[in-house]
């Protein structure tokens, strides 16, 4: 179960952490944020991608939408979004939730400085009903994530504010 493979890495790794399981699905960015009480831009979602022959996964903000151009800048070609099946075979996570922590297979880890905005932000843990309440420093720390700036964000911060 991929929600005890996330468990099992935060005790190793951050015993302090709890993995917050909700009865209604939070497999959406607005789903997530009704559910957890947060700014829709406050989930950290993860997305799975493939660029040329190489898997990884980018964890932004939830308002935030990947930008072409920048990726292939920093990351060295287009990105491909990931089956669903691929999705699971290579993170052990079903899409909505998807995370960086307890994967089934190794993969590169990327934060988007969107992420950064925030204090705390709640990514998935595993399952489309569980999140983690984390900062984005200590994420990207936890699972060796490289900060990179590939997403535009939309309007200003007052604007992604507003629930």
């Amino acid at each position: 179960m991929t929600v005890e493979a996330v468990r099992t890495f935060l005790a190793r790794n951050a015993p302090d952490l709890e993995v917050l399981e909700l009865d209604a699905s939070t497999a959406t960015v607005e789903m997530a944020a009704r559910g957890h009480g947060v700014v829709p831009a406050q989930i950290a979602k993860t997305l799975s991608l493939r660029i040329k022959d190489r898997a990884l996964l980018i964890v932004t903000s939830g308002d935030a939408r990947l930008n072409n151009r920048k990726i292939k800048d920093v990351l060295g070609g287009k990105p491909r979004m990931l089956g669903a099946d691929e999705v699971v075979m290579l993170t052990g996570h079903p899409v909505g939730g998807v995370c960086p922590f307890g994967l089934a297979t190794p993969l590169p880890v990327y934060c988007d400085v969107s992420l950064k905005e925030f204090d705390e932000v709640v990514p998935a843990a595993g399952s489309t009903n569980s999140a983690v309440r984390i900062a984005p420093d200590r994420m990207a720390l936890l699972v060796d994530a490289e900060w990179i700036d590939v997403c535009d964000r939309p309007g200003g911060a007052a604007e992604r504010a507003q629930p």
